[in-house]
Formats: C-alpha cells, structure tokens, sequence
C-alpha cells in the first residue's frame, strides 16, 4: 500500500506526536541519556506550548505506561475532579440545566502539571530543569504559529477583544491574529514555569525533592493562589451571554492526589490491549474488541462496507453503554461497570448487530439485568434557545482562514487535543493524551499566562447517574491513551486526539494493523471514518444518530453499499478523518530488539522520528 511517508525503524528510540516540535524534543531527550519517561514529559510541556488551541498547562493528561524494570503497566489518572462547590445544586441557583461549556464554572482541577511531575519522579531520571528547558525556551524565545493555531484566535478574536480582555493580552499582539508561520512568544508562561523552578530549587537539593517541591509550588504555592484569586474575584463571560465568577478554590487544587492504578484490559488474539478505567471513555475501545471478537473480520478488507458496517455497529453499542454506565460519581456501581467487559455480556452485545442493517437507534445494554438510567438529552435543544454561540461552544472552535487580506468571520467546530507516544531502548513505553486548558476554553490568569481546563461539560445535571456532576469527582473523560502487548510482551503505545472519535480511530487502525498485516504508517494513511451515534461529550451536548462521516478516499461502490445498509453517510476532504500516533518495540527472527513509529500525515504537523 502507498503511504505518505515510511514507517520509522530504529534500535536506539522512537518517538511520535501530534508536533513535530514535541517529537524532536522527546528524540532529543533519548539522544542525551534520558529514558522514554523524560522524553515524554518534556515532550508533554512542549506540545502546551506549540498547540495551544488543543491543550495547555491548565489541562489534563491521562497516561500509560510500561515501565520495564518493574515489568508492569500504569495508568496515571490525570484528569483532575470538580471543585468542592460544583454542584447540581449550585448549577441550577444560577438557572443552567447543564455546565457551560466555556468560560469560569466549567473548571476542574489542572491535572496536567502534577501527572507529567509525578511520572518524571517515579519512573524518570532527568532533573526538572533539563525537562523543562525546551518548553521554558519555545515559550520565551518564540515558536512556529500553526495555521490551527491562527484559526482557532481568529474564530474567538471578538471574545477576547470585548470581554476576554487578558487572553488578547497573549495572544492578541497588536491587536491582530498572529500569522501562519509567524513566531509567537508566551512571556508570560514561560516566567511562570521559571518561578516554579527556581522555588523549587530553592527548597530541595535532590532531583526528586525538587520535583516534590515544584507539584507543591503548583497545588500549594503561588500557582493555586492566584488561581484561586482569579476564580473568585473576576466575573467572565460564557456561554449562557452573561457573566459568572468561578467555583475552583485554592483548596480544591492543594487537596488533590493524583491516583495511579492498574489499567483495565482485554484480550484480542495474540494481543492484550490495556486502556484506563470507567473514568475515561476507555472501556469503550475493549468493549468494542469484545464484540468484535465475534466478526471474522479477516474476511472483509479494511476499505469494505463490510467491515466499516460491523466496527461502526460495535461503536454505537459502545457509545450508548459510554453514556449509560461510566463515570465515578456515586451514581457508579463498579460490579456493573465490571459487567460490561464480560465474556457473555459482549457475545451478547454482538447479537443485536445486523450484518445488514445499519441500527438506528440508542441502544444502551443492561449489565446483570440492571436497566439503565439514561440522562435528559433534550437539555442541549433548551440550552441553545437562550445560548450565546457566537464565541464558540465546549470544543476548541476554527474559523475559515483565506488569505490574510480577506480573513472571514465564518465558523467552523471541530474537537480536537494531542498525543505523544515514546518507546526507548531499555523497552519502557508511554502513552499520553494530553488536553484541556485550550485558549478558547476560559480565560488567560494574567499573572500565569494561562487558562483553565473546562472538563467539567462533560458531566450531566441529572441526579443519581455514573456521571453527574458532583464535587470532587472528575468528569468522565473523553481523553484515551493504548497500549498492547503481544504475547505477553509489551509491544504498542498509540492514541488520537479527536473527543468522542478517539476510541473509534484508534480501534479502526488497531483492527488494520492487528487483523490485516498493514504496518504502523499504512494502518494511520487507511481511508479512516467516525460514527455519530449518541450525545457529544462537550456543551451543548446535542445528540446526533446513526451518522457515518467517511473520508472521500473510499471507493465509490463501497460508500454507496454503506448508504444501501442504512447509514447516513456524510463524506468529508479525503484526508480530514482520523489523528493517530503510534510507537512499537518487536523482536525480529534473529532476535535482534526493532523499534518502530509512524505518525498522522493530515494537518502536516504530526510526525514520528526515531534512530
């Protein structure tokens, strides 16, 4: 098969991620010494800086990793809790049916920082100040602007000019939208993670009391005071076009504790693929394995009907059990959760698909004969009556970008994050999505230079579910980091950005590489495709069913069997579906250790580097 570029193969290290910027960073890092740990965290503080509109200091991270020496997989909870006063009840005293999706009171805890700290000090070996200096230098000396980046500031320009008025601050210079190509510079930032440091230092000698340190500076020092200062005294706009002061309190930032654990599992053939818990969306990737196991999927080449017919059916299960049964408020009963990922459960599952009819409605499962409690989706219709959209919804929003002299108003909502996955040498493996605090997303703390996730959108208001929004507990999130074994051997770290699409891209390229043979590069380049079958994850959390969205590089015949079956097919640019990186260590015959990475061609940014 023709791909875009070659997958990289190499023996010392490889690295991919969503900018080429982050990669290089990371393959810097095993270049000096550094473990796939440290390339990936430092890896992780460039990406807050090069891809601000998809992530940034204020967001989140869920991660996995393998680390080799202990012969043990991880997954690292990043995705930080609501505050203690987000409430149900404290929401509707404000007169909201459910979380805006923008703005103050959609905040969680910013995970980001402590998750990427807590890795580099438990299974890392670089100093702070070496892992940070790639990011601190793009921050002060200035980066490339992303053509994204350019759109994403263009489409929340009069945002920021009329009330946002500290994010034009940052990125705003002159009052123009920075150009495509153009350095960018975050002063700011970059002054906030060099005070960091130097505190740190100043209190700790050692590089894992200086990492100790730095997480205190972050959760307990100036970081969460003047979050908490802002949060409380400043009054901003959001989506319901009023203005609302924040809930997130200092405390609420010095009393979390990132959780690790073990990651959930499945078995696929030869594979185990390991995801985070019902805390994430992650599940839905097994369930889909579980089903599916059932398919003969060998049968049916990856660019048939056929087989794009079965995996997205599998989606929709997986998508309304999503809805119905994860989270971890009090609503959540892990015996069931647990239930989902049987054997006799998932076989079940597979009977209700129609090999020849595309399913048309929500059809959520019942675990141990429990019947579900579904949220109230007719809240997104009566939430936009009254919304305020012209600055964007829940998810990062782009607008047109012709050329400079005719720069258009028009608006265009598409969700998206970033990944970076890292294999080294010694065989230790990482996975990372990280998101939120985008600079769309709240405004900028003008003395830190950054913004706030809004994770807090993805949580319903209605009483008693797995996902309603309840104080100091995290949202369930979209965010979905892989890894596989094969064999038992720790084998594959992969993951998209992309919302309520990562555990459908990211299951399509595994079932392409797994199933069919195609490599790294050949599995990421396929013709790829998305199903909208249940609530979206962000504000305002409109439904859409039975809606397949193809790239234009299928055949013809195939997308017209697709719409005979049922689907209601929307095709897309031949190229605009789909996000993924990935990383993977083998042995080949001679026994000899191979290294491989490929990476997403589509945007021209993400890439895979490795010797």
């Amino acid at each position: 098969m023709f791909t875009t570029r070659p997958e990289i193969t190499g023996t010392f290290g490889v690295a991919s991620s969503t900018h080429w910027l982050a990669s290089q960073t990371a393959m810097g890092v095993l270049e000096r010494g550094g473990n796939a740990f440290d390339a990936a965290v430092a890896a992780g503080f460039v990406l807050q800086v090069v891809e601000p509109h998809l992530n940034g200091p204020g967001g989140e991270v869920p991660i996995l990793l393998w680390d080799e020496r202990q012969r043990r997989m991880h997954a690292l909870r990043g995705q930080g809790p609501a505050p203690q006063e987000a409430s149900v009840a404290a929401f509707r005293s404000l007169g909201f049916e459910q979380v805006p999706g923008i703005g103050l009171l959609p905040a969680v805890v910013p995970a980001a920082f402590t998750t990427w700290l807590v890795m580099l000090r438990d299974h890392g070996s670089w100093e702070l100040a070496d892992v940070l200096a790639p990011a601190i230098g793009y921050a002060r000396d200035g980066f490339p602007v992303l053509p994204r980046l350019s759109q994403a500031i263009l489409a929340v320009r009069e945002l920021f000019a009329q009330h946002w008025h500290s994010s034009a601050a940052v990125w705003l210079p002159g009052g123009k939208v920075p150009m495509p190509g153009s350095l960018h510079t975050l002063p700011a930032l970059a002054a906030t993670y060099e005070r960091i440091l130097q505190t740190a230092q100043g209190e700790a000698s050692t590089r894992t009391g200086v990492i100790d340190a730095a997480i205190r500076g972050w959760q307990q020092g100036f970081v969460a005071r003047e979050i908490d200062r802002y949060y409380r005294s400043e009054a901003v706009y959001d989506t319901s076009g009023e203005r609302h002061t924040g809930l997130l309190r200092y405390e609420d930032l010095a009393e979390w504790r990132l959780q690790a654990d073990a990651p959930v599992t499945a078995d696929f053939g030869r594979y185990t693929v390991a995801k985070c818990g019902f805390w994430s969306q992650g599940p839905m990737f097994l369930q889909q394995l579980g089903v599916l196991r059932q398919a003969d999927l060998a049968a049916h080449g990856p660019g048939t009907a056929d087989f794009v017919h079965l995996v997205s059916e599998a989606a929709k299960l997986a998508l309304a059990d999503r809805l119905a049964w994860y989270g971890t408020a009090p609503g959540a009963q892990e015996r069931l959760q647990q239930a989902l990922l049987s054997d006799d459960y998932l076989r079940a599952r597979w009977a209700l698909i129609d090999p020849h009819r595309a399913s048309q409605v929500l059809r959520p499962g019942q675990p141990l004969d429990v019947a579900p409690r579904m949220p109230d989706l007719g809240v997104a219709a009566r939430t936009l009556q009254n919304a305020e959209i012209r600055f964007g919804v829940g998810e990062p929003t782009f607008a047109t970008l012709p050329p400079p002299s005719e720069w258009a108003e028009r608006e265009i909502f598409v969700g998206d994050t970033c990944h970076v996955d890292v294999v080294d040498r010694q065989g230790n493996m990482v996975a990372a999505t990280p998101s939120g605090g985008w600079l769309s997303s709240s405004p900028a703390i003008p003395a830190l230079g950054f913004g706030i996730s809004t994770r807090l959108q993805m949580t319903w208001m209605d009483e008693g579910l797995p996902n309603t929004v309840t104080p100091r507990v995290a949202p369930c999130t979209t965010l979905s980091p892989t890894l596989a074994l094969r064999d038992g051997e720790p084998y594959l770290a992969f993951g998209t950005p992309g919302g309520d699409q990562q555990d459908q891209w990211s299951v399509a390229f595994f079932l392409r590489h797994a199933v069919h043979g195609m490599n790294l590069q050949e599995a990421i380049d396929a013709p790829a495709w998305h199903v909208k079958h249940a609530p979206s994850s962000f504000w305002p959390r409109s439904t859409v069913l039975n809606t397949l969205q193809l790239e234009s590089r299928f055949d013809a015949p195939e997308i017209e069997r697709l719409r005979a079956l049922g689907h209601q097919v929307n095709v897309g640019e031949p190229w605009s579906e789909s996000r993924m990186c990935a990383a993977a260590r083998s042995t080949d015959t001679r026994g000899r250790t191979v290294l491989r990475a490929a990476a997403n061609p589509r945007g021209m940014q993400g890439y895979a580097v490795g010797r």
